[in-house]
């Protein structure tokens, strides 16, 4: 199938992405089903979404067949839309995948929920002290290390010279919304900002002072969209959506290098790995517009409250497990291996994924899309470290408000809400 080819990110992305802990989809302890290795086992990966290139999916199933005769390796994959529900359910069965990818904000659900088989047996073997410590952090559970880092990435703003024509980049967050109003048309977008959007609202929130939820000395959690700074935030996305974007209210953030190919958005924040969906061909499997927008593409990292200073961002990236019910642990194990060689990992951050290795960080290339996340990278903060986060994803409760932010609805009026059901599931 056609993948994604990345943005990409730098040596400064891979050492100070080392606060990314969080939580959704917990794996525990147990060691499994039967220890493997027996010819003719299948083992399945779950890998999420196009990110992953063509090439490390065919080294992966090449070389495990190889290293494992008699045994095959098959790839699945899954959609980012309710992975957590669909994992749950998954893991759960007679019938569990044997490797998962599952998002770095979602890995503590799993790991404390008895889901992932520990791996401190083969850290080492891993990469153990190379390994990203933000991600070896987010897939630890009670001291036990269950989801290994697999990539990092962070969000830029992609634009097109043709489109930005004589109009400044901004050097301001607040130049980057009034900027994204002042080129607003009926036909183009000065930002695309779906609705649903909350990746891309999480900076605003935590530039002007807010949060999302912190723990208190009690043990409890309050959460902080309704803080002064909270709603600050909400109100510049609301602007934003309201008076500077095209895109539909109640849409996601999938599929963005449609509107940007499509001449429908000055700015289009986004993954750094969009990069190569919007300059793919555009009769590739996944239509880009080489051609044409993608032909001048330049890239800048969201701006701060203060010129030359970088927003903080949200920063993205996934974690890899073993199941704990895989009917082959040692086998699936050893596809783990792989999928942490530095072959495998190189292969990542040569198509501009932040490995998961810091030694391997001088792989990615150099260029002005590399600067750009490796900016972004240096400030990204992540969600709340609890749990319990994996349910306030997977009840979508940010999305929701964020769709009645982007109808016109009372911003204070819908933080409260929101705060009080990020509460009631984080301390229930």
């Amino acid at each position: 199938m056609k993948i994604l080819r990345f943005g990409a990110a730098g040596l400064a992305a891979a050492l100070l992405l080392t606060a990314c802990s969080s939580g959704d989809t917990a794996g525990g302890g147990g060691t499994g089903g039967s220890s493997g290795g027996s010819d003719g086992a299948e083992i399945r990966v779950w890998l999420v979404g196009t990110d992953t290139p063509d090439k490390a999916r065919e080294y992966l199933t090449t070389t495990f067949e190889d290293e494992n005769p008699g045994s095959t390796l098959t790839i699945e994959e899954q959609s980012w839309t309710g992975l957590v529900d669909k994992l749950t359910t998954a893991l759960s069965s007679s019938d569990s995948p044997d490797v998962v990818e599952v998002g770095n904000t979602q890995a503590a659900t799993f790991t404390s929920a008895g889901f992932f088989a520990p791996l401190d047996d083969i850290e080492a073997d891993l990469g153990g002290d190379d390994l990203l410590p933000g991600f070896v952090k987010a897939g630890t559970w009670e001291d036990t290390f269950y989801a290994a880092p697999y990539y990092a990435g962070s969000r830029i703003v992609f634009y097109s010279q043709q489109l930005l024509g004589s109009t400044a980049v901004p050097t301001t967050l607040d130049e980057y919304v009034s900027t994204a109003e002042q080129v607003t048309t009926p036909e183009r977008s000065g930002v695309w900002f779906p609705g649903q959007d909350w990746y891309n609202a999480l900076p605003f929130v935590w530039e002007n002072g807010g949060f999302i939820a912190e723990p208190q000395d009690d043990g409890t959690w309050k959460a902080g969209f309704s803080s002064e700074g909270g709603i600050a935030g909400l109100e510049q996305v609301q602007q934003l959506m309201t008076k500077a974007s095209n895109a539909p209210k109640d849409g996601d953030e999938s599929e963005l290098q449609v509107p940007f190919c499509a001449g429908q958005t000055t700015f289009l924040s986004a993954p750094n790995w969009l990069r190569g969906s919007i300059e793919a061909a555009a009769d590739a499997e996944i239509p880009g517009c080489a051609d044409t927008y993608g032909s001048d593409l330049h890239a800048f990292p969201l701006p701060g409250k203060e010129a030359g200073t970088t927003a903080k961002v949200f920063a993205g990236g996934s974690n890899v497990a073993v199941a704990t019910k895989s009917k082959n642990v040692d086998l699936a194990k050893k596809a783990l291996t792989i999928m942490l060689s530095d072959e495998y990992q190189t292969i990542l951050a040569e198509n501009s994924m932040i490995p998961a290795k810091k030694s391997l960080a001088s792989a990615l290339p150099d260029d002005e899309f590399t600067q750009a996340s490796a900016a972004a990278a240096a400030n990204a903060e992540l969600t709340p470290a609890s749990p319990k986060w994996g349910d306030v994803e997977a009840q979508r409760v940010i999305q929701d408000a964020l769709v009645q932010i982007a109808q016109g609805g009372d911003v204070p009026t819908v933080a409260k809400q929101l705060d009080a059901t990020i509460e009631s599931i984080l301390n229930g």
